[in-house]
């Protein structure tokens, strides 16, 4: 946790589910996708730490509760694996080792993607907190196509620039911080992270 003091990098688990990325017959686009974005997102410094797995409900389970309690991540984003289809299994995953449910993340995402595809009711993505005796992370199942990472994490902007639908990723850094996490920041231009008045600290001098 954060010392309110000398703050640290956040921390953030990038894992992939995927049978034929994690074999090697097809190449993992979801993690580069949210290197990318994040790269682009966040103005406060970050680590990550980035895993590419089969879609294998134990190994999904095991994955997400070693980046949380061992790597102490702060933020955990898994891509692929939340559809209808019998081997997705990253929600059940998720929920599993979850100890709060926080159902305004799937609920949003999904109305940003219906926007584009009627098949987007089908995506069944969700987000957990999970806590330990000294440690809690919010855990969240993103889409697997790198144009609809970008979509549900970014928002959707008019011609002008004008947001139309809030991506997810505005609230994510309140939540970190109400979950004991570092202060992390974002450019307003690709994605300006909301906190409410009192939750907001003055700006560091150059």
């Amino acid at each position: 946790m954060s010392d309110g003091l000398t703050e640290r990098a956040l921390r953030i688990g990038l894992v992939s589910v995927s049978d034929r990325a994690s074999s090697g017959t097809y190449q993992d686009q979801g993690i580069p996708a949210l290197r990318e974005w994040l790269a682009s997102a966040l103005s406060s410094p970050f680590e990550i730490h980035d895993r590419l797995i089969p879609d294998e409900r134990a190994q999904i389970e095991a994955t997400l509760v070693d980046l949380c309690d061992n790597l102490h991540c702060d933020l955990i984003l898994t891509t692929g694996g939340t559809g209808p289809a019998r081997r997705d299994v990253t929600p059940e995953a998720t929920l599993a080792i979850g100890t709060k449910e926080m159902p305004g993340f799937g609920e949003q995402m999904r109305q940003i993607s219906l926007r584009f595809v009627p098949t987007a009711i089908l995506s069944r993505q969700v987000a957990v907190i999970r806590e330990t005796d000294t440690h809690a992370a919010l855990i969240m199942n993103l889409p697997g196509q790198p144009k609809s990472i970008r979509e549900t994490l970014q928002g959707l902007r008019d011609a002008d620039g004008k947001v139309i639908v809030p991506g997810i990723f505005a609230a994510v850094p309140y939540c970190i911080d109400l979950i004991g996490g570092p202060y992390a920041e974002t450019r307003s231009e690709v994605c300006a992270a909301f906190r409410p008045k009192s939750a907001i600290r003055p700006a560091k001098p150059v």
